[in-house]
This record gives C-alpha cells, structure tokens and sequence, in this order.
C-alpha cells in the first residue's frame, strides 16, 4: 500500500513538473500594454526613428493577486547614425512565472534603415538577431523526502524524470517595417521567423512565428503657442497580434494630449476568436497616464480584468520610462539633416521635423 502511495506521489509531481515545463513552451510572448512606450520590442523598424540617443524601460506585472504573478521587464537602447542612414539597437527582456520560478530572457541586436519614399514619408525596415534561453529555477523545486530529493543541492533529483527538466538555449531571428510620415504610420513584425525550438524536455517544442500588425494617426486640436494655449491632440491607435493557430489579439484605443499629460483608455479581446458558446472572448480594459518632456518620458497603466477571470487576478500594472540625450551639443546643421526624416511620436517634442 505505502509502495502505491509512493509511486502515486512521484507520477503525481512528475506529472505536474512536466505540465509546467510543456505549457511555458507552448505559453505566447509576453505583452505590454503600453506598447508605443516599448517601441523595439514593437517592432525593429522603430529602430534609431529619433535623432537622440534613447533608453527604453519596461515593467509589467499581471494578476498580482495570484501566486506568483507573472512579471516581465524590459530594457533597449538605439540611436541613429546620420552617416549611414541606420538604426542600430539593443533590447534584453525577461519574464518571470510560477512558484517554479519559470523565466524566460532575451538579449539582441537590432538594425533599420531609413529610405526617403517622398519629402514626407519614411519606409524603415528593420532586423532583429537574438539569443534566448528559458526553464525552471531547480533551486525552487520541492518534490519531497520520499521523490528522492538530494536536499544538499536544492532542486537536483535522482529521479531521471525531473532529473530531464532543464534549461533551453536558441537563436532567434525577426523582422518588421513603419512606414511614416508627420502624423501617420503603418507597420508590421514578423517574430521568431525561425521557430526555434523551446523545450525543457529535450523534444521538438517550436515557439511559432508571431504577427503584429500596428498603425496610429496623430490629429491636432490645437494650434498650440500660436493662439497662446499649449498643444494638444488625439493619438488613436491599434494594433493585432497573431501567434500560432489559437493566438490572435486586438487592441485599440485612444490617448488624449495636453502637453505635457497623456491620458488614454484601451480595449483588449479576441473580437475575431470566439468561445465555445460564441460569445466575443473579452480580456482587458486599459486606463493610461503619462507625462511627456523634452527628453523624458514616463508612462502608467493599469488592466481592468473584463474576461471570465474577473477582478479576482488584480488585474495587470505597468510603467514606462523613455529617457532620450545627446552624446554631444546638437548644432543647427544638424537639425537641418534631420528635418529630412519625419517621426511619429505621441507628444509634440523636438522631433526629425522641427
């Protein structure tokens, strides 16, 4: 009796362990709300797209009110170089899950080029080349006495089951391009273009190829210092995701502008992806603050669950900061070079146009 309980156990935490590994492997890439503040994890084409310097940080935790809630930060740098009409850029993600410690980090390189269509409008395509790896933190795994646990090397197992859970190491390969202008743009990404393989099982587990699709419009209100009263504006954008056979994901909403606040709402579902008993499958409703300087930018969100989980997860929070500089004093020539290039933005700061 004690040897069936026994073996019980152990298929039972195997069996869990492996449920865990195998639905990372198949989870969707992590995602941000503020999607427009993490712009190369958007898409490499917004790659060196101003004339600064710019850093990019992220940070997203969804259903804090779960254990373990799943966190994912990221963090780029790109400038642009006259000379050569490019963008050059670097981007590092991770995400965090599970009381397995499941992480997932990225780290990669990313290029675009600037093309001239007319005196207005810009064609960036642009290119990414990463390195990944992802797996449970051994040293968070508790089996238990009878599993067979060596207890002075947390999370090693002499069971050859758990002992096959490991880590998983790949190249990773994407590409995307914006089309500009002032106060419109259109672009698209095609990640993971490679579907490299992602199991912790040592198995075939591709990671699919993953589709976004994104535009948004810049519509002044106001004239700004001309008829004495700041600038402001409507930013109107979307933007579907497409993963796999069973991912696809719309969201769209609005940002209103007062130099220097933004206030936005958003909308998130599956309008083309319906349940079981046809209904739309909802997930999220995105309130937005930010506050827009000459060189610095910081960003709130937070998701009102509006799916069958409910307010019960906590919902999902989320900062941003863009921090944008110089490495030398910009003389008037050069704002000339890059008046060439217009830029779309979300705030009215100095950009390829002023």
């Amino acid at each position: 009796m004690m040897q069936t309980i026994y073996k019980m156990k152990r298929w039972m935490s195997v069996a869990v362990l492996i449920l865990v590994a195998w639905g990372a492997a198949v989870a969707q890439d992590p995602q941000f709300s503020q999607y427009y503040q993490a712009p190369l994890y958007l898409n490499p084409g917004f790659t060196g797209i101003t004339p600064q310097q710019r850093l990019a940080m992220n940070y997203r935790i969804q259903w804090p009110s779960l254990p373990k809630a799943f966190t994912t930060y990221a963090a780029s740098y790109d400038m642009f170089v006259e000379e050569l009409r490019s963008g050059f850029g670097f981007l590092v993600t991770t995400d965090r899950m599970g009381t397995a410690g499941w992480r997932t980090t990225t780290a990669g390189l990313l290029y675009s080029y600037k093309v001239k269509l007319t005196q207005n409008i810009v064609f960036s395509p642009g290119l990414y080349f990463g390195y990944g790896t992802n797996g449970i933190d051994r040293t968070k795994v508790r089996l238990g006495k009878d599993l067979d646990v060596e207890y002075d090397q947390p999370g090693s197992s002499l069971d050859p089951d758990v002992a096959r859970l490991g880590n998983a190491s790949y190249f990773d390969f994407g590409s995307g391009f914006l089309i500009y202008s002032k106060s419109l743009w259109l672009g698209a990404a095609f990640s993971h273009m490679n579907q490299p393989s992602i199991s912790v099982l040592n198995e075939a587990s591709r990671l699919p190829m993953k589709t976004t699709i994104h535009a948004g419009a810049k519509l002044n209100l106001s004239s700004g210092p001309r008829n004495g009263s700041r600038p402001s504006y409507l930013t109107p954008s979307f933007i579907y995701r497409m993963q796999g056979k069973s991912f696809s994901q719309l969201d769209l909403g609005v940002n209103y502008h007062i130099d220097p606040v933004s206030v936005g709402v958003w909308y998130r579902g599956k309008p083309f992806q319906q349940s079981i008993n046809n209904s739309i499958q909802q997930d999220a409703l995105i309130l937005t603050l930010g506050l827009y300087f000459s060189q610095f930018s910081v960003g709130y969100s937070y998701d009102f669950t509006i799916s069958q989980m409910g307010t019960a997860s906590g919902g999902a929070h989320e900062i941003s900061i863009i921090y944008e500089f110089n490495s030398k004093p910009r003389q008037r020539s050069d704002k000339r070079k890059y008046k060439l290039i217009p830029c779309p933005t979300f705030n009215s700061k100095d950009g390829f146009w002023n």
